[in-house]
């Protein structure tokens, strides 16, 4: 299979993400098989509706971004067991206005990382909700909910631990063929 663009939106605008930190170290899983594009979603309006009919550029570029992509990936924390309004808000401007998705049959995953137990499980639920809607072939298994403990991901965003380092490279694999298999090659 030759190399995928795999879109990335991270749900997180800290510095020191635990999910920013994730997404490069799944990067680094994937290098030589696809090629990774974060996508900056920190730098959108609040969607508005009015903004439909003249969409800021920062909008145009994200849903290019999306377009020029073959598959994406979301990278979400867990914010008041849901998904934060920062990615909310980037899927707003990436599918609207009505009948003008970028989403529209983009293969999909869904993965995110927290300090808690049961690491972002349901704001993974709420996301896969919205992107079913948004006719987004998602893939199901396997789920990454991964609970960060100190040294987890180092500085050079290695995955220090040999378990979750298998773990997350089946889940790339396993999402590399997803996207074959569901159309995602341009």
């Amino acid at each position: 299979m030759a190399e995928v663009k795999i879109a990335v939106l991270v749900g997180s605008l800290r510095k020191g993400s635990h999910n920013k930190a994730l997404a490069h170290a799944l990067e680094k899983l994937a290098a030589g098989k696809a090629r990774f594009e974060h996508v900056d979603i920190g730098d959108l309006p609040l969607y508005n509706q009015d903004l439909d009919t003249d969409y800021p550029a920062e909008a145009i570029r994200l849903k290019k971004q999306i377009r020029d992509a073959d598959a994406v990936l979301f990278v979400t924390p867990e914010y008041n067991r849901s998904i934060p309004g920062v990615l909310k808000n980037a899927i707003d401007f990436g599918s609207r206005p009505y009948g003008d998705s970028a989403f529209a049959g983009k293969p999909a995953a869904v993965v995110g990382a927290s300090i808690g137990v049961i690491g972002t499980a349901l704001a993974q639920q709420h996301l896969r909700n919205v992107l079913a809607y948004l006719d987004m072939p998602v893939l199901g298994q396997p789920e990454v909910f991964l609970q960060v403990k100190d040294g987890l991901i180092d500085e050079a965003g290695n995955i220090s631990n040999a378990g979750t380092q298998t773990f997350l490279q089946g889940f790339i694999d396993t999402f590399l063929a997803w996207i074959a298999t569901h159309g995602g090659q341009h």
